[in-house]
């Protein structure tokens, strides 16, 4: 299996390595694997859903 790195997912789906790494750490990522403390994503990986709730400005 082709795999790519942190850096080159962050560029592929829009985000940063950091957010990349969060989403491999969290299982959130199917396929994932860490060789010697580097992720690496399978090549044809899709981007998670992002479940971070948005708050709605409220006028009060």
């Amino acid at each position: 299996m082709d795999y790519i790195t942190l850096k080159e997912a962050a560029e592929k789906w829009d985000v940063t390595p950091r957010r990349v790494n969060y989403l491999c750490a969290g299982g959130r990522i199917p396929g994932a694997v860490k060789m010697a403390n580097i992720w690496l994503i399978p090549k044809d990986a899709e981007k998670p859903v992002d479940r971070r709730l948005k708050k709605s400005k409220t006028t009060l």
